[in-house]
């Protein structure tokens, strides 16, 4: 933690400018509320433990990479996962099992040193069993990388909001460098793997993925994956046209342990 706090401290000197007024946490507990953001949903793992997801495809759902590993580094097999697509006070608007999981090449879950390059290439997809088809839900997109003092928002379900989406949707991205934004948005437990989004003419996409949360002087701040390269790899895989060296992509019915305990958000 003091290494990545380090690390933060390094890239951020210098920087200037005004903070945008930061929004407060909105819960999205009614369908009005939720209108328009049920394709992110929480992935439960096993009973144990869970993370935020959004679908971009019909049968795929992004995540952070460290959601689908356990605390000792191994992956967990994809009939551990259920996707809860808009989940609000206990029910969904559509449930979903994972037949595949596959996690970035570059990602090192069981390292933990707080690098950048663990934050840069933390995400993964999760392609489902059955494709979403409904006219309530619909995949969000992915937008180019946002720029230093732009404003975006976060839609996460973390410790205590659990049941129900929450909404930041103001804050900012204070920089980013080798991959990682660092954004003033709110996170915790839970959170990993929130979409981060820039909303343009009406229109939400994503620029980001939340992997981390940490603290800049005094300041709580969260880190984000930047998605360009990175997703066009795991996009890649999934169709077909590259194979991942050595780096794990379990179907269903594949053995692995549990047991997901969560270092980051």
């Amino acid at each position: 933690m003091l290494r990545a706090l380090f690390i933060l401290g390094i890239w951020l000197i210098g920087a200037s400018g005004a903070v945008a007024q930061q929004g407060g946490l909105v819960t999205l507990s009614t369908g009005q509320d939720g209108r328009g953001w049920e394709a992110v949903g929480r992935i439960d793992i096993d009973g144990k433990g869970f993370c935020t997801g959004v679908l971009i495809r019909e049968d795929l759902v992004l995540t952070a990479a460290h959601c689908v590993y356990d605390h000792d580094g191994r992956p967990i097999a994809p009939e551990k996962f259920e996707f809860l697509a808009g989940l609000r006070s206990g029910r969904a608007e559509a449930y979903r099992d994972v037949r595949r999981v596959v996690a970035h090449p570059d990602f090192r879950p069981a390292n933990g040193n707080g690098l950048p390059s663990e934050v840069a290439s933390d995400i993964a997809l999760l392609q489902l069993s059955q494709p979403i088809r409904t006219t309530r839900i619909e995949p969000f997109r992915i937008a180019a990388r946002p720029y230093a003092g732009e404003a975006v928002g976060v839609v996460s379900y973390a410790r205590d909001r659990q049941d129900a989406p929450s909404l930041q949707q103001v804050c900012e991205v204070l920089g980013q460098q080798e991959g990682v934004l660092v954004l003033t948005c709110d996170v915790d437990f839970g959170a990993s793997g929130s979409p981060v989004f820039r909303v343009s003419a009406g229109v939400a996409q994503i620029v980001s993925v939340v992997s981390a949360m940490a603290m800049l002087d005094t300041r709580k701040v969260s880190l984000g994956t930047s998605l360009e390269a990175p997703l066009q790899t795991l996009l890649a895989v999934i169709d077909g046209t590259v194979m991942l060296g050595g780096q794990p992509v379990l179907l269903s019915g594949e053995r692995s342990d549990t047991g997901a305990k969560f270092v980051r958000p």
